[in-house]
């Protein structure tokens, strides 16, 4: 196994923060890369998808909010999958100005068939890990997901 070393000095929040961006950049580009092979959608539209998935039914406003896109553009991601039969649309409840984008079938069975594959892959590596690693990760977890969702 390839052992990097920090290149900073980790007890400085500079430090901490240089080789936690390197690692997370690292592992993201890794699990783009174990992608289910029958998987033609963008990563913006496996984005689109994955939170449906988690979300519910959103509107594309929530959608681009939620990613930090424009409109606009959100509005071409959704479009590209409704015409492939990842989402539908139907008018919102009690705003008949806005859309509320929901997912198909099909869209659900993309997204649960490519995170199977990653989470195996990650799985795997995991299980090369020590306890102790494992355990630090359990509990950098949720930090991670935390400093995701900031400002």
């Amino acid at each position: 196994m390839l052992t990097i070393m920090p290149t900073t000095d980790l007890r400085s929040r500079a430090g901490l923060a240089s080789e936690l961006r390197a690692g997370v950049m690292r592992l993201r580009r890794r699990l783009v890369a174990e992608r289910h092979p029958d998987n033609d959608l963008s990563i913006a539209q496996m984005v689109v998808l994955g939170l449906l998935v988690r979300m519910g039914d959103q509107t594309v406003g929530e959608l681009a909010r939620a990613e930090r896109v424009q409109p606009p553009s959100m509005t071409r991601t959704v479009n590209c999958l409704e015409a492939d039969g990842y989402v539908t649309r139907r008018p919102h409840e009690t705003d008949r100005r806005q859309v509320v984008v929901a997912l198909t079938d099909a869209g659900r069975a993309a997204v649960l068939a490519d995170r199977q594959r990653r989470d195996a892959w990650l799985s795997q590596q995991l299980a090369g890990l020590t306890p102790a690693e494992r355990a630090i990760l359990r509990e950098a977890a949720p930090i991670l997901a935390r400093l995701a969702l900031t400002d």
